[in-house]
């Protein structure tokens, strides 16, 4: 058995496993990352110079830096790192800087899709 989730690679609590509640947190900080994914754009080549805790960002081609290998990737920031979230086949992220949905590469290193799309409240909620 693998020590990580198939799909989303959050670590699994291992029965002799000592201070389970550092790997039980990674899976909740991994969590948050992904679920309900809302980036703050997807032009940056390079990390901000002053990100607040939890920014997200779809990392564009050609990344330097701290984001070099990065293309095409979520970058996260929380407790003052960058965290790389690889996206697989179906994940859908929110752009907030151009007010549009994008679903997931079809392959590694595949552009994501732009979906022109603006949220609406239907009159059923």
């Amino acid at each position: 058995m693998s020590d990580t989730t198939t799909h989303l690679g959050l670590p699994y609590l291992l029965a002799a496993q000592a201070q389970k509640h550092v790997t039980h947190n990674e899976a909740l900080r991994l969590l948050d990352a992904m679920v309900q994914l809302s980036v703050l754009d997807r032009t940056r080549t390079a990390p901000p110079a002053s990100p607040a805790d939890g920014n997200r960002h779809l990392v564009a081609s050609s990344a330097t830096g701290l984001w070099a290998g990065w293309d095409l990737n979520i970058a996260f920031w929380i407790d003052g790192a960058w965290i790389r979230l690889v996206p697989h086949t179906g994940w859908l992220v929110w752009v907030a800087a151009e007010s549009l949905s994008s679903s997931g590469p079809a392959a590694p290193g595949r552009s994501w899709a732009s979906h022109a799309t603006s949220p609406t409240r239907s009159s059923a909620w």
